[in-house]
C-alpha cells in the first residue's frame, strides 16, 4: 500500500503528497519572511535580485523539489527551483505530458507521488507486465475494481497488438506421437565400431616389391 509521506518519515529523496519536510533542507529556511519576499518575488526587470535568488537556489539540495511543488500547485509568481515566472511557464504549460522515470520507480517503491496521465498510463503498462491483479492496481491508484481491470485488460491488448504488428512469433505445438531425433540418423542403426589401426613394425620392408 501506497502511504502519505509525514515530516519525521521521508522514504525516499523524492516528495510525495503533503510532503513538505524538504523545506527544512532548502538554503532559503530561516530567512526572514520580508527578506526572502524581497529576494525570490522581486519585480521582472530587478536582475540583481533575480541573479542573487538564482545563486541561493544554485547552492539548493532539494531545488527541485521545490520546482515540482510550484509546478504542481499552480505556483506562477516569484522564483521556484532557481527559474522565475517566464522560465517556468513552459514547465506549466507541458506538465501534463511531463513523463519522469524516477516519479513512476517510486510510485512502485510505496510513494503517494503527483502522477501526470503520462506517468499513470506507463504505471498501468507495468502493473500489467508485473502480473498485477485488479485489485491491487486499484488500491495503488484509488480507482475502482472494475476501472482497474479494464485498464489492465487495455494494457494486454496494447501488448498483444504490439506483438502481431512486430511479427512476434508464436511457440510452436508439437504432434502427438513425435519425437525429435536427427534426420540423418536411422533408429535401428549403430556407428560402426572403430578398430584401433595397427603400426607396421619397424624392421618391414618398404615399396611393393617386399
Amino acid at each position: 500500500m501506497r502511504h502519505i509521506t509525514t515530516h519525521a518519515m521521508p522514504a525516499t529523496g523524492l516528495r510525495g503528497i503533503a510532503d513538505t519536510s524538504w523545506h527544512a533542507r532548502g538554503v532559503c529556511h530561516g530567512m526572514d519572511p520580508e527578506d526572502a519576499d524581497a529576494v525570490f518575488f522581486p519585480l521582472p526587470r530587478d536582475y540583481e535580485a533575480i541573479a542573487e535568488a538564482k545563486d541561493l537556489c544554485g547552492l539548493c539540495p532539494v531545488r527541485r523539489d521545490c520546482l515540482n511543488y510550484a509546478l504542481e500547485n499552480g505556483l506562477k509568481d516569484g522564483i521556484w527551483g532557481g527559474l522565475t515566472e517566464a522560465e517556468r511557464r513552459p514547465w506549466h504549460d507541458g506538465l501534463p505530458q511531463r513523463l519522469d522515470y524516477s516519479r513512476v520507480i517510486a510510485f512502485f517503491n510505496g510513494r503517494d507521488v503527483h502522477l501526470t496521465e503520462a506517468e499513470r498510463q506507463i504505471i498501468i503498462d507495468h502493473a500489467y507486465v508485473r502480473g498485477w491483479r485488479p485489485d491491487r492496481l486499484a488500491a495503488a491508484l484509488q480507482i475502482g475494481h472494475k476501472h482497474a481491470r479494464d485498464l489492465l485488460r487495455q494494457a494486454a491488448n496494447k501488448v498483444f497488438d504490439r506483438d502481431r504488428t512486430l511479427g512476434v512469433p508464436r511457440r510452436k505445438t508439437k504432434k502427438k506421437g513425435t519425437t525429435d531425433r536427427p534426420a540423418s540418423v536411422k533408429p535401428d542403426t549403430k556407428p560402426p565400431a572403430s578398430q584401433p589401426v595397427k603400426s607396421a613394425p619397424a624392421h618391414a620392408p618398404l615399396g611393393k616389391a617386399a
